[in-house]
């Protein structure tokens, strides 16, 4: 272990020195394979894309109702060969011209993320090229760095269907973690919601995700017919709790369709309407959560005077209405909000190649082609510091959150 520990640095240290004098800018292969999204992209170190592909599982998973692991991880392996060339393919980089290969390894679906790992492993062997385990949460938090020039520090708000957050970042490698989801992440409640209400079967939405039909239907509901309350009002702290949400927007459904006469799987006549206040309240508990995050930082001073910034990424981070739920909040504090494209926030191969990029340039988490090296489900985002954002116990202001969906 001692000595792999030695190559691994000796390894990055020649690496770290050698950039200089290389005439050609290095090159990095990403692999993404977390969830159901089986990415690759080759960037080069400004951030150029040179070259990427994207297979999605999202029509097979919406006939199931939601991700089943093993087609998860079924679909990974038919797929990850052919979207692994032509990333290279479409670069026009041959795998000897790669100067390292970054791979998801950490958080997901542990069958997923195993057959990311075992060929990339495989790859780096082959081609004996230095090999960058990524972490998902990191690579989303920084690929707004690869799109304009982003000092350190910064505040996060990652938002997925498997992931709620809010970090400190302070550097490539350096979070310091405020708060985060305390049961589910707000995509998978708004999956199930919009599953509890069939919208597959509404004519505007069989193609959409739980998550997109929500946010379609919601803009010609009107929120104000149900209401539903924004979860943890009286935690002050930065976590976030969504399961309370949809256990009584379930109630709400079965109460209306009891009154309308008809059975689960028929759609309601209600569905904006119902689709908009569940909207409205995720919405909501994020923003507040936010909030508290932005003043806490302040206080403590982790937050720099000029140009302060929230960066937002995650695949929740595409609904138009959380974006500018929380551009209220920003406007309040004081505070820049920068989103990604929506193609930049959800999984992607782009995301992973950025961050074996920024980890390349600086020397950190470079291993060798021998080295072992194992995927974690779960894992956390930097340093909890959770409780002393709880003890600070901030309360939160309130704004209007007024916004046409």
């Amino acid at each position: 272990m001692v000595a792999l520990r030695w190559t691994a640095y000796r390894l990055q240290r020649s690496m770290a020195h050698r950039a200089p004098a290389q005439s050609k800018p290095r090159l990095v292969l990403g692999i993404e394979t977390s969830c159901d999204e089986t990415g690759a992209a080759v960037l080069d170190e400004t951030g150029r894309i040179l070259g990427e592909s994207l297979h999605s599982q999202k029509e097979v998973h919406l006939k199931t109702g939601g991700i089943v692991p093993m087609v998860a991880q079924r679909l990974h392996k038919e797929n990850i060969s052919r979207v692994v060339q032509e990333a290279l393919d479409r670069s026009e980089v041959a795998p000897s011209e790669l100067s390292a290969v970054a791979t998801t390894v950490k958080p997901g679906l542990a069958l997923s993320l195993g057959i990311g790992l075992q060929f990339s492993l495989s790859f780096v062997r082959l081609h004996e090229k230095p090999f960058i385990p990524i972490h998902h949460m990191e690579a989303h938090a920084l690929t707004v760095r690869m799109l304009q020039p982003v000092e350190f520090p910064f505040l996060v708000l990652l938002v997925s269907g498997g992931h709620s957050l809010l970090s400190l970042a302070k550097g490539i490698d350096d979070f310091l973690l405020l708060g985060q989801t305390l049961d589910e992440a707000p995509g998978d409640t708004l999956d199930k919601v919009a599953r509890r209400l069939s919208l597959i079967k509404h004519p505007k939405c069989s193609s959409l995700s739980g998550g997109q039909a929500i946010e379609l239907l919601a803009k010609e509901g009107d929120r104000l017919k149900f209401h539903f309350r924004s979860p943890m009002g009286q935690h002050y702290d930065c976590n976030f709790s969504f399961a309370g949400l949809r256990n009584h927007v379930t109630m709400v459904i079965n109460k209306k369709e009891r009154e309308e006469g008809i059975q689960e799987g028929q759609l309601l006549s209600c569905v904006q309407d119902i689709a908009a206040a569940t909207q409205h309240t995720v919405a909501s508990h994020i923003a507040k959560r936010t909030h508290r995050a932005i003043l806490f930082c302040k206080a403590k001073g982790l937050l720099p005077q000029n140009n302060p910034t929230l960066v937002v990424s995650g695949g929740v981070a595409s609904n138009e209405y959380i974006r500018e739920t929380l551009r209220i909040v920003t406007d309040a504090t004081g505070l820049q909000l920068l989103c990604p494209p929506s193609r930049f926030c959800t999984d992607n191969g782009v995301m992973i190649a950025w961050n074996g990029v920024e980890r390349l340039k600086e020397g950190k988490g470079i291993l060798a082609h021998t080295q072992e090296v194992s995927y974690e489900p779960k894992a956390p985002l930097g340093r909890d510091i959770s409780t002393e954002v709880r003890d600070a116990a901030i309360k939160v202001p309130s704004l209007k959150l007024k916004i046409k969906s």
